[in-house]
């Protein structure tokens, strides 16, 4: 069956990397950005549910 071509994907920009917990706890968020336009590592201060308070999260590359 000879149809129309398939139109090809563009591929992702952007990388998901790991959101790591300052607190040393081991927890980690997952989290998705966009190289191009953010070149720089984020910092964020989110809930980590070992010590139940905010700390900071750094980002850290996705082991694969």
């Amino acid at each position: 069956m000879a149809g129309k071509p398939k139109a090809s994907k563009s591929k992702r920009s952007s990388i998901l990397f790991k959101m790591v917990s300052t607190a040393g706890t081991g927890y980690y968020y997952l989290a998705r950005r966009n190289p191009k336009q953010k070149p720089e590592k984020m910092l964020f201060s989110k809930y980590d549910p070992v010590v139940r308070k905010h700390v900071e999260f750094k980002e850290q590359k996705l082991s694969s």
